[in-house]
């Protein structure tokens, strides 16, 4: 399904009256603005579900380039991961497993606040080190990693990370019964734009498995689907 969707900007202040000549002057300015980058103006999206994605998801290039980045996801912005309620409990259970392969400060922070916390809209977020580095991360030859990801790897627990770290950099929010799919651009993936236009990887196929695990195999082939529909002018 293919959503197109208005973004006006220009208002007319209600109850106000208005010439003739007004108005054509008015309706001339908004064809104008339409007519000058008309991409500027309408945003597509598709809906598949009951979820609606962005174009960008669809058509930007990425691929992450741990070499270049060093993981510094997992050490700026404001807050910690997302995390959903129920994988706070599962953190919980396989916490002993996991600190085995986070820092000291990190530990110290788990021990101290458990191993969750609140961003500034209240919602659940991995705790940090000193409002820096996630309270899960540990450094590899100056790269940052994930403690729980580690330890799903060597196979010390079945849960691979939260769904949010595992997506990024696309970001779901709720609007009230669909999720809104988008991409989150942010300088420090820079290097993986550019490596996803050397590769040529659509950011949904580069996360691909983040986006099953979510959603299924089902809603994915339905993307594809969707995709291959010849509606949509990729870059």
């Amino acid at each position: 399904m293919f959503v197109e969707i208005c973004v006006h900007k220009i208002l007319v202040p209600l109850g106000t009256k208005y010439s003739s000549k007004y108005f054509q002057r008015y309706i001339l300015c908004i064809k104008n603005y339409f007519l000058s980058d008309i991409s500027d103006y309408f945003c597509k999206m598709i809906v598949i579900e009951n979820t609606i994605i962005s174009e960008e998801v669809i058509s930007v290039r990425f691929a992450c380039n741990l070499k270049k980045c060093l993981g510094t996801c997992c050490v700026e912005g404001n807050a910690g991961a997302p995390l959903e309620s129920n994988e706070i409990s599962i953190i919980e259970d396989n916490i002993d497993e996991i600190k085995n392969y986070m820092q000291n400060d990190g530990i110290l922070v788990i021990e101290r606040i458990g191993v969750f916390d609140y961003d500034e809209d209240g919602n659940y977020v991995t705790p940090l080190i000193n409002n820096k580095e996630c309270a899960f991360t540990f450094f590899e030859n100056g790269i940052a990693k994930c403690a729980i990801e580690k330890a799903y790897n060597d196979k010390k627990i079945d849960f691979k990370k939260p769904i949010s770290c595992h997506l990024y950099p696309i970001r779901i929010s709720k609007i009230k019964d669909f999720d809104a799919i988008n991409y989150h651009k942010w300088e420090i993936c820079d290097c993986a734009l550019k490596k996803g236009e050397k590769q040529n990887i659509q950011l949904y196929k580069f996360l691909k498995e983040p986006l099953i695990r979510n959603y299924g195999i089902d809603w994915y082939n339905k993307l594809q689907k969707e995709i291959d529909s010849g509606k949509y002018e990729l870059k």
